[in-house]
């Protein structure tokens, strides 16, 4: 044989070996014919929507609240505190935000636990602020962000997250 058909032979053997050894370490791993599982990501874009939709809700009644929103990594995507907000409003803003994504539910119901059922349950949580106005933002079943609001009472704060969440909607 001469030296270029043992070279190409050779590499043909091993392109053969290594695509077998891969079917056998894939085989009975349970992923045969399962599909790559895609979420949909929340864009900057989408999170102005959250923003300015957050931003006019607290406008209409002169509340004066900071915004912000996580994306599906939970990171800061975009935050806003309107003129006249407590500057300590806007730490909480994004702790909500946070929470909401972590936990993917809505502050309140960590809020809730603890009034039902006493702080020893979220005291024991790292990230946790269980105060209402943190809202995950689902899509398809699948969380992929989080907006979060303070600067006015819990309860108003909630009212200004939805009406960002049913912005995107």
């Amino acid at each position: 044989m001469n030296k270029i058909f043992r070279e190409t032979m050779i590499a043909a053997l091993l392109a053969t070996a290594s695509m077998t050894l891969a079917s056998a370490e894939n085989a009975g791993s349970g992923n045969e014919g399962r599909a790559i599982q895609s979420i949909r990501m929340l864009t900057l874009e989408d999170a102005q929507v959250l923003a300015n939709a957050a931003q006019a809700r607290a406008a209409q009644d002169d509340w004066t609240v900071a915004i912000a929103v996580v994306d599906a990594g939970g990171h800061l995507l975009v935050f806003r505190r309107m003129d006249g907000t407590q500057i300590g409003s806007s730490e909480i803003a994004i702790r909500k935000a946070e929470s909401a994504f972590l936990f993917k539910r809505p502050t309140k119901d960590l809020e809730d636990l603890i009034a039902r059922d006493g702080l020893a349950h979220v005291m024991t949580l790292q990230n946790v602020t269980a105060v209402e106005g943190g809202l995950p933002i689902i899509h398809g079943g699948q969380v992929i962000g989080a907006i979060g609001i303070s600067g006015v009472t819990a309860a108003q704060d909630g009212i200004i997250a939805a009406a960002g969440v049913d912005a995107l909607e």
